[in-house]
């Protein structure tokens, strides 16, 4: 059963793919005709969450970890093997043409509006499409002009838009029709620097203004690092953590990095346990801490009989590091 309040509930959820096993060469053409082995891949194995009226999540995992199946599955693109999915109410797969009209989507550098008419004849055709009523449609091009900026490009055929500009549209046609669900799938796949700060702008934008609950999946970090406030991370099918960002980040970043500058080099004495001390230049020293053995403030009380301290800068593990490292266990 759903959490109370859960826009998105995921139970028990599975996805597997046939896969047709050929032996090489001509004679092995020849026998798949008559007699056809298959292999079944497991995409998603277990996975089970609850997702709540405006939350933004981050859906993240290595490659093949099953991030893009599930948003398939959720979207209604693909249908499960087994488990419950509700969205919004909605089971995805089924009755898919009253879904649609409560959800917004973006995969990557793949666009929902027509190449060759300009983004305003775009915008009356989904108008159209979602059933948009005039005043909820002015209304929401008034505010995509005023957080998008689609005045600027509002008469240019869609093939002539930058890659900043066209996401911007694309971001601004998925919620045209004030869908409760957004689901976004690498969206800053190939931007630029500029163009990948502006989009997550507007994603918190969109979340503050309007309310909107955002699943997001991406392998740029810093989307999800500054945009998300729960993260669940997949692997191999399976959900291996489903929690608060800062949470993840204690739990796995256990590593910490204490930068001294001492006005003299430095005498260093018995180094506890935990502590891991390399030298930078004479007067500077890096010390790597392992917070699960000794904690920061512990180890701050004994460099001081080092010598005298002139400045002293704590660094801690950021999340691509942190997901680096799970990544290669």
């Amino acid at each position: 059963m759903p959490s109370a309040g859960a826009l998105i509930h995921v139970s028990d959820l599975r996805k597997e793919f046939k896969i047709l096993k050929k032996k090489p060469g001509i004679a092995g053409a020849i026998t798949s005709l008559f007699s056809r082995n298959y292999q079944i891949i497991e995409a998603i194995k277990d996975v089970s969450f609850d997702i709540h009226q405006g939350e933004i999540v981050g859906y993240v995992g290595p490659n093949g970890a099953g991030k893009s199946t599930t948003i398939k599955i959720l979207s209604g693109i693909l249908y499960p093997t087994s488990g419950v999915i509700q969205v919004g109410g909605f089971v995805p797969s089924k009755d898919r043409r009253r879904f649609a009209m409560t959800l917004g989507v973006m995969f990557g550098q793949r666009t929902q509006l027509w190449w060759d008419l300009p983004v305003s004849e775009s915008f009356d055709l989904l108008k159209s499409i979602y059933k948009v009523d005039a005043a909820k449609y002015k209304k929401n091009i008034d505010f995509f002009n005023d957080a998008f900026g689609l005045h600027e490009f509002w008469g240019q055929p869609v093939r002539r838009l930058s890659l900043g500009q066209r996401v911007r549209a694309d971001l601004s046609a998925a919620l045209i029709h004030d869908p409760n669900v957004l689901l976004l799938d690498e969206p800053t796949i190939g931007l630029d620097v500029l163009s990948r700060s502006q989009f997550r702008e507007l994603i918190k934008t969109v979340n503050n203004e309007k309310k909107t609950t955002i699943l997001l999946t991406s392998h740029d970090i810093d989307d999800i690092e500054l945009i998300v406030q729960r993260l669940i991370l997949i692997d191999k099918g399976i959900v291996k953590y489903d929690g608060s960002l800062k949470k993840f980040l204690k739990q796995f970043g256990g590593q910490k990095k204490l930068l001294v500058n001492f006005q003299f080099p430095p005498k260093v004495g018995k180094i506890p346990k935990g502590a891991f001390v390399q030298a930078l230049e004479k007067n500077h020293l890096e010390i790597k801490i392992d917070t699960t053995l000794i904690s920061y403030h512990d180890l701050i009380t004994v460099i001081p009989d080092w010598g005298k301290i002139i400045d002293i800068h704590l660094e801690s593990d950021n999340l691509e590091t942190v997901l680096s490292e799970l990544y290669k266990k």
